[in-house]
Protein backbone atom coordinates (compact mmCIF):
# COMPACT_ATOMS: atom_id res chain seq x y z
CA UNK A 1 0.00 0.00 0.00
CA UNK A 2 1.22 3.53 -0.72
CA UNK A 3 -0.20 6.78 0.75
CA UNK A 4 -0.77 9.90 -1.86
CA UNK A 5 0.13 12.60 -0.12
CA UNK A 6 -1.53 16.01 -0.28
CA UNK A 7 -0.41 19.26 0.48
CA UNK A 8 -1.91 22.25 0.14
CA UNK A 9 -0.30 26.38 0.11
CA UNK A 10 -2.17 29.23 1.59
CA UNK A 11 -1.93 30.62 -2.00
CA UNK A 12 -4.40 27.93 -3.55
CA UNK A 13 -1.20 25.41 -4.89
CA UNK A 14 -1.77 21.56 -4.08
CA UNK A 15 1.25 19.23 -4.30
CA UNK A 16 1.20 15.69 -4.53
CA UNK A 17 3.28 13.12 -2.70
CA UNK A 18 3.42 9.68 -1.89
CA UNK A 19 5.06 7.68 1.11
CA UNK A 20 5.32 4.07 1.33
CA UNK A 21 4.43 1.81 3.91
CA UNK A 22 3.19 -1.84 3.27
CA UNK A 23 2.20 -3.65 5.93
CA UNK A 24 3.03 -1.07 8.69
CA UNK A 25 0.34 1.56 6.62
CA UNK A 26 -1.34 2.40 9.86
CA UNK A 27 2.21 3.40 11.50
CA UNK A 28 2.75 5.34 8.20
CA UNK A 29 -0.63 7.25 8.49
CA UNK A 30 -0.25 8.26 12.05
CA UNK A 31 3.84 9.43 11.07
CA UNK A 32 2.06 11.80 8.11
CA UNK A 33 -1.01 13.31 10.07
CA UNK A 34 -0.09 12.97 13.65
CA UNK A 35 3.96 13.27 14.04
CA UNK A 36 5.17 15.56 10.32
CA UNK A 37 2.11 17.44 9.86
CA UNK A 38 2.13 19.80 12.95
CA UNK A 39 5.94 20.41 12.54
CA UNK A 40 5.69 21.37 8.88
CA UNK A 41 1.89 23.63 9.18
CA UNK A 42 2.52 27.53 8.47
CA UNK A 43 5.93 26.97 7.19
CA UNK A 44 7.18 28.23 4.09
CA UNK A 45 6.57 25.41 1.33
CA UNK A 46 9.72 26.62 -0.68
CA UNK A 47 12.14 26.14 2.12
CA UNK A 48 12.54 22.49 1.11
CA UNK A 49 16.09 21.87 2.22
CA UNK A 50 15.52 23.45 5.45
CA UNK A 51 12.62 21.44 6.09
CA UNK A 52 14.11 18.11 5.45
CA UNK A 53 17.30 19.24 7.89
CA UNK A 54 14.50 20.14 10.59
CA UNK A 55 12.77 17.16 10.25
CA UNK A 56 15.14 14.42 10.19
CA UNK A 57 16.86 16.56 12.65
CA UNK A 58 14.18 16.48 15.20
CA UNK A 59 13.03 13.37 14.59
CA UNK A 60 16.42 11.46 14.63
CA UNK A 61 15.14 8.97 18.00
CA UNK A 62 11.76 8.22 16.24
CA UNK A 63 13.83 5.99 13.78
CA UNK A 64 16.22 6.49 10.61
CA UNK A 65 14.41 3.41 9.05
CA UNK A 66 10.55 2.89 8.37
CA UNK A 67 7.46 5.19 8.71
CA UNK A 68 8.55 8.81 9.53
CA UNK A 69 11.50 8.63 6.67
CA UNK A 70 8.13 7.43 4.39
CA UNK A 71 6.35 9.91 5.59
CA UNK A 72 9.18 12.58 5.28
CA UNK A 73 9.59 11.17 1.59
CA UNK A 74 5.62 11.80 1.04
CA UNK A 75 6.06 15.47 2.03
CA UNK A 76 9.32 16.18 0.61
CA UNK A 77 8.09 15.06 -3.20
CA UNK A 78 4.44 17.33 -2.59
CA UNK A 79 6.78 20.53 -1.88
CA UNK A 80 8.41 19.60 -5.14
CA UNK A 81 5.41 18.93 -6.61
CA UNK A 82 4.12 22.65 -5.41
CA UNK A 83 7.77 24.82 -6.31
CA UNK A 84 7.38 23.47 -9.90
CA UNK A 85 4.09 24.82 -10.49
CA UNK A 86 4.92 28.00 -8.44
CA UNK A 87 7.93 28.41 -10.64
CA UNK A 88 5.66 27.33 -13.83
CA UNK A 89 8.63 24.59 -14.46
CA UNK A 90 8.36 20.68 -14.38
CA UNK A 91 10.53 19.39 -11.71
CA UNK A 92 13.15 17.88 -13.72
CA UNK A 93 14.25 21.81 -15.10
CA UNK A 94 14.40 22.79 -11.45
CA UNK A 95 16.65 19.76 -10.64
CA UNK A 96 18.85 21.39 -13.43
CA UNK A 97 16.92 20.02 -16.84
CA UNK A 98 18.08 18.13 -19.52
CA UNK A 99 17.69 17.88 -23.15
CA UNK A 100 15.35 14.26 -22.59
CA UNK A 101 11.80 14.23 -23.70
CA UNK A 102 11.22 10.34 -22.75
CA UNK A 103 13.24 7.97 -20.77
CA UNK A 104 13.36 3.94 -21.34
CA UNK A 105 11.19 2.03 -18.68
CA UNK A 106 12.26 -1.68 -17.56
CA UNK A 107 9.61 -3.94 -17.62
CA UNK A 108 9.57 -5.07 -13.96
CA UNK A 109 7.93 -7.93 -14.15
CA UNK A 110 5.49 -9.91 -11.29
CA UNK A 111 5.96 -12.57 -9.82
CA UNK A 112 4.69 -15.80 -11.72
CA UNK A 113 6.08 -19.03 -9.89
CA UNK A 114 5.48 -20.41 -13.52
CA UNK A 115 8.50 -20.44 -15.67
CA UNK A 116 6.72 -20.50 -18.85
CA UNK A 117 4.81 -17.79 -17.80
CA UNK A 118 7.57 -16.15 -17.32
CA UNK A 119 8.94 -16.67 -20.93
CA UNK A 120 5.79 -15.94 -22.07
CA UNK A 121 5.49 -12.39 -20.51
CA UNK A 122 9.25 -11.70 -21.36
CA UNK A 123 7.95 -12.19 -25.23
CA UNK A 124 5.32 -10.10 -24.62
CA UNK A 125 7.19 -7.18 -23.15
CA UNK A 126 9.72 -7.54 -25.58
CA UNK A 127 6.97 -7.26 -28.17
CA UNK A 128 5.41 -4.09 -26.45
CA UNK A 129 8.72 -2.15 -27.02
CA UNK A 130 10.57 -2.87 -23.40
CA UNK A 131 14.55 -2.68 -24.00
CA UNK A 132 15.16 -3.82 -20.58
CA UNK A 133 13.48 -7.39 -18.67
CA UNK A 134 13.57 -7.60 -14.73
CA UNK A 135 12.24 -10.84 -13.24
CA UNK A 136 10.92 -11.76 -9.60
CA UNK A 137 10.47 -14.89 -8.21
CA UNK A 138 10.79 -17.54 -5.67
CA UNK A 139 13.87 -18.87 -4.47
CA UNK A 140 13.48 -21.86 -6.00
CA UNK A 141 12.37 -20.88 -9.08
CA UNK A 142 14.84 -17.90 -9.81
CA UNK A 143 17.75 -19.60 -11.99
CA UNK A 144 14.78 -21.96 -14.00
CA UNK A 145 13.37 -18.66 -14.93
CA UNK A 146 15.89 -16.56 -15.47
CA UNK A 147 17.30 -19.14 -18.25
CA UNK A 148 13.82 -19.31 -20.00
CA UNK A 149 13.84 -15.77 -20.48
CA UNK A 150 17.22 -15.31 -21.34
CA UNK A 151 16.00 -18.00 -24.42
CA UNK A 152 13.36 -14.98 -25.49
CA UNK A 153 15.73 -12.23 -24.39
CA UNK A 154 18.37 -13.20 -26.81
CA UNK A 155 21.55 -11.38 -26.24
CA UNK A 156 20.35 -7.91 -27.17
CA UNK A 157 17.79 -7.10 -24.17
CA UNK A 158 19.49 -6.95 -20.90
CA UNK A 159 17.57 -9.23 -18.03
CA UNK A 160 18.12 -8.03 -14.55
CA UNK A 161 16.88 -10.97 -11.49
CA UNK A 162 15.35 -9.18 -8.66
CA UNK A 163 16.04 -12.08 -5.88
CA UNK A 164 13.83 -10.59 -3.14
CA UNK A 165 16.45 -11.21 0.48
CA UNK A 166 16.50 -15.61 -0.07
CA UNK A 167 19.71 -16.23 0.59
CA UNK A 168 22.70 -16.68 3.18
CA UNK A 169 25.83 -15.25 1.52
CA UNK A 170 27.02 -18.63 0.49
CA UNK A 171 24.02 -19.64 -1.26
CA UNK A 172 24.00 -15.93 -3.02
CA UNK A 173 27.24 -16.85 -4.00
CA UNK A 174 26.24 -20.56 -5.36
CA UNK A 175 23.63 -19.31 -7.47
CA UNK A 176 25.57 -16.23 -8.69
CA UNK A 177 27.72 -18.76 -10.09
CA UNK A 178 24.73 -20.65 -11.25
CA UNK A 179 23.97 -17.69 -13.18
CA UNK A 180 26.96 -16.60 -14.91
CA UNK A 181 26.11 -17.59 -18.49
CA UNK A 182 22.78 -15.72 -18.39
CA UNK A 183 24.49 -12.02 -18.88
CA UNK A 184 22.94 -10.16 -16.49
CA UNK A 185 22.31 -6.73 -15.90
CA UNK A 186 22.27 -7.22 -12.15
CA UNK A 187 21.47 -9.77 -9.58
CA UNK A 188 19.08 -7.63 -7.45
CA UNK A 189 19.10 -8.13 -3.08
CA UNK A 190 20.07 -11.31 -3.03
CA UNK A 191 21.25 -11.60 0.24
CA UNK A 192 18.83 -11.54 3.55
CA UNK A 193 18.76 -9.45 5.82
CA UNK A 194 19.25 -6.93 3.33
CA UNK A 195 21.31 -4.52 5.86
CA UNK A 196 24.45 -7.23 5.95
CA UNK A 197 26.59 -5.19 3.74
CA UNK A 198 29.83 -6.80 4.18
CA UNK A 199 27.81 -10.00 3.26
CA UNK A 200 26.95 -7.80 -0.16
CA UNK A 201 30.52 -6.97 -0.46
CA UNK A 202 31.60 -10.52 -0.13
CA UNK A 203 29.19 -11.64 -2.73
CA UNK A 204 30.07 -8.90 -5.21
CA UNK A 205 34.06 -9.90 -5.31
CA UNK A 206 33.11 -13.01 -6.27
CA UNK A 207 29.82 -12.95 -8.50
CA UNK A 208 30.51 -12.83 -12.33
CA UNK A 209 27.44 -10.08 -12.54
CA UNK A 210 26.75 -6.76 -10.98
CA UNK A 211 25.37 -6.65 -7.69
CA UNK A 212 21.98 -4.35 -7.28
CA UNK A 213 20.70 -2.92 -3.47
CA UNK A 214 19.12 -0.66 -1.72
CA UNK A 215 15.93 -0.44 -1.82
CA UNK A 216 15.15 -1.61 1.55
CA UNK A 217 17.13 1.45 2.95
CA UNK A 218 15.61 5.24 4.19
CA UNK A 219 18.73 6.66 4.86
CA UNK A 220 21.67 8.49 3.28
CA UNK A 221 23.99 7.77 5.64
CA UNK A 222 23.13 3.72 5.38
CA UNK A 223 23.99 4.56 1.74
CA UNK A 224 27.07 6.07 2.63
CA UNK A 225 28.31 2.81 4.85
CA UNK A 226 26.94 0.57 1.54
CA UNK A 227 29.07 2.17 -0.60
CA UNK A 228 32.26 2.64 1.74
CA UNK A 229 32.03 -1.19 1.50
CA UNK A 230 32.02 -1.60 -1.63
CA UNK A 231 28.81 -3.61 -1.90
CA UNK A 232 26.70 -2.68 -4.52
CA UNK A 233 27.84 -1.88 -8.49
CA UNK A 234 23.99 -0.35 -8.75
CA UNK A 235 22.04 1.42 -6.16
CA UNK A 236 18.47 1.68 -5.81
CA UNK A 237 16.78 3.49 -3.55
CA UNK A 238 13.59 3.90 -3.52
CA UNK A 239 11.85 7.65 -3.72
CA UNK A 240 8.87 6.92 -1.20
CA UNK A 241 11.41 5.82 1.69
CA UNK A 242 14.47 7.76 1.25
CA UNK A 243 13.14 10.84 2.13
CA UNK A 244 12.07 11.95 -1.48
CA UNK A 245 13.43 14.06 -4.18
CA UNK A 246 16.08 16.06 -1.82
CA UNK A 247 17.30 12.84 -0.23
CA UNK A 248 17.59 10.89 -3.74
CA UNK A 249 19.31 13.95 -5.32
CA UNK A 250 21.96 13.33 -2.28
CA UNK A 251 22.36 9.60 -2.86
CA UNK A 252 22.72 10.24 -6.90
CA UNK A 253 25.81 12.52 -5.71
CA UNK A 254 27.28 10.08 -3.36
CA UNK A 255 27.01 7.85 -6.24
CA UNK A 256 28.93 9.52 -8.79
CA UNK A 257 31.50 10.32 -5.92
CA UNK A 258 31.66 6.08 -5.42
CA UNK A 259 31.88 5.39 -8.62
CA UNK A 260 28.08 3.07 -8.01
CA UNK A 261 25.50 3.66 -10.66
CA UNK A 262 22.17 4.78 -9.35
CA UNK A 263 19.12 3.05 -11.21
CA UNK A 264 15.94 3.96 -8.50
CA UNK A 265 13.37 1.45 -7.48
CA UNK A 266 10.11 2.82 -8.95
CA UNK A 267 7.53 0.38 -8.90
CA UNK A 268 4.62 2.94 -8.41
CA UNK A 269 1.80 4.30 -9.96
CA UNK A 270 2.00 7.62 -9.22
CA UNK A 271 4.13 10.84 -7.12
CA UNK A 272 6.38 7.67 -6.48
CA UNK A 273 6.76 7.28 -10.01
CA UNK A 274 6.63 10.72 -11.67
CA UNK A 275 9.25 11.72 -9.18
CA UNK A 276 11.61 9.49 -9.73
CA UNK A 277 10.84 9.96 -13.68
CA UNK A 278 11.80 13.78 -13.02
CA UNK A 279 15.14 12.73 -11.21
CA UNK A 280 16.15 10.19 -13.44
CA UNK A 281 15.45 12.88 -16.38
CA UNK A 282 18.00 15.53 -14.54
CA UNK A 283 20.71 13.20 -14.46
CA UNK A 284 23.84 13.34 -16.79
CA UNK A 285 23.63 9.42 -17.44
CA UNK A 286 20.22 7.51 -19.64
CA UNK A 287 18.95 5.91 -16.21
CA UNK A 288 15.62 3.23 -17.02
CA UNK A 289 13.08 3.47 -14.64
CA UNK A 290 11.05 0.52 -13.38
CA UNK A 291 7.61 -0.12 -14.63
CA UNK A 292 5.69 -2.32 -12.59
CA UNK A 293 4.53 -4.96 -15.81
CA UNK A 294 1.05 -4.43 -15.69
CA UNK A 295 -1.97 -3.05 -17.51
CA UNK A 296 -4.80 -0.98 -15.49
CA UNK A 297 -8.47 -0.45 -16.48
CA UNK A 298 -8.33 2.83 -14.45
CA UNK A 299 -5.82 4.88 -13.06
CA UNK A 300 -5.80 9.04 -11.19
CA UNK A 301 -3.11 9.12 -12.83
CA UNK A 302 -4.34 8.50 -16.91
CA UNK A 303 -1.15 7.64 -19.19
CA UNK A 304 1.38 9.92 -17.59
CA UNK A 305 2.63 6.87 -16.13
CA UNK A 306 1.80 4.22 -18.36
CA UNK A 307 4.97 3.85 -20.76
CA UNK A 308 4.42 3.96 -24.78
CA UNK A 309 6.87 1.28 -26.97
CA UNK A 310 8.73 1.24 -23.49
CA UNK A 311 9.41 5.01 -22.91
CA UNK A 312 8.61 6.78 -20.46
CA UNK A 313 7.51 10.48 -21.36
CA UNK A 314 9.55 13.41 -18.99
CA UNK A 315 6.13 15.38 -17.76
CA UNK A 316 6.67 18.84 -19.46
CA UNK A 317 3.38 20.28 -17.41
CA UNK A 318 4.68 22.69 -13.87
CA UNK A 319 5.28 20.39 -10.48
CA UNK A 320 5.83 16.71 -11.31
CA UNK A 321 2.63 16.29 -14.42
CA UNK A 322 -1.02 16.16 -14.39
CA UNK A 323 -2.47 16.20 -11.05
CA UNK A 324 -4.95 13.16 -9.99
CA UNK A 325 -8.20 12.81 -11.37
CA UNK A 326 -10.21 13.21 -7.66
CA UNK A 327 -13.12 11.81 -9.12
CA UNK A 328 -11.28 8.37 -9.80
CA UNK A 329 -9.89 9.16 -6.52
CA UNK A 330 -12.60 9.13 -4.72
CA UNK A 331 -14.60 6.14 -6.98
CA UNK A 332 -11.16 3.75 -5.99
CA UNK A 333 -11.21 4.86 -2.01
CA UNK A 334 -11.39 2.03 0.41
CA UNK A 335 -10.74 3.65 3.43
Amino acid sequence: MLFRSRVETDEGVTGWGEAFSNAGWQATCVAIKDIIAPRVTGKDPSNIAQIQNDLHRGLYNTGRSGPVPFAISGLDIALWDIEGKRAGLPVYKLLGGSARTQLPAYASLLRYGDAKMVESKTREAISRGYRYIKLHENKTDIIRAAKRARLENGKNVPLMVDCSCPWTVDEAIAAARELADQNLAWLEEPIYPPDDHSGLARLRTLAPMPVAAGENISNLMEFKRLFEVGAVGIAQPSITKIGGITEMRKIFALGEAHGVVVVPHSPYFGPGLMASIHVCAASAREIPVENYYCDFAETPFGDQIVPKKGMFDVPQTPGLGKDPDEKVIAKMRVG
